[in-house]
């Protein structure tokens, strides 16, 4: 008898949630086509999992970064042949309010993911990379915002940010329940 498994989460990829936040994004948009998301966060794995994501079904995906703290290559690397195919751009950028124009969904985490000590170091890095209400204007007016939570207010995210009209983030949480029992349901007899 097979017992499959699923990848809840692990440093380098966060599927779940990915899928939770492909629903968010075409129940918000109607549809991934023509879509640029930009990432402001800790590079780890929902940021490797959008990476994917973008590359597979065709969106645009910027992540926004300082220089020091890069996505894993070899999973960029591998997104990227898949970008080929799919005609989908993948960037790094390391200027927030430059990656954030145009941007359809803008895309906050965390700075310091799970079993970081560097705390203080992360928090000064990725200052530059907070997504307040003036970032958030440079996207389009359209926008929307997504966190995958938790969340630290005041860090990468402001509190007019995640509550304001633009916040899809308590709807992305809600997905999560959804597409996991979608995943149970799909995989159990």
């Amino acid at each position: 008898m097979e017992h499959p498994v699923i990848n809840a989460l692990t440093d380098q990829y966060h599927p779940c949630q990915g899928l939770a936040d492909l629903m968010t994004i075409k129940q918000s948009k109607g549809s991934w086509d023509g879509i640029k998301l930009v990432y402001a966060g800790d590079p780890f794995n929902v940021c490797h999992s959008l990476l994917i994501s973008g590359a597979k079904l065709g969106f645009d995906v910027v992540v926004a970064v300082p220089t020091e703290y890069l996505p894993n290559q070899e999973i960029f690397q591998s997104a990227l042949q898949m970008a080929q195919e799919s005609g989908a751009s993948l960037t790094v950028s390391h200027d927030l309010s430059e990656a954030i124009q145009d941007a359809d969904v803008v895309y906050a985490n965390t700075w310091h993911s799970m079993g970081h000590t560097d705390l203080d170091e992360r928090r000064t890095a990725f200052a530059p990379f907070q997504v307040d209400e003036t970032m958030l204007s440079l996207a389009k007016a359209d926008a929307i915002f997504m966190h995958c939570l938790p969340g630290y207010r005041g860090e990468e995210m402001t509190d007019g940010v995640i509550e304001g009209p633009q916040s899809r983030v308590w709807d992305e949480a809600e997905n999560r329940m959804h597409t996991e029992k979608a995943i149970l349901k799909l995989f159990t007899p």
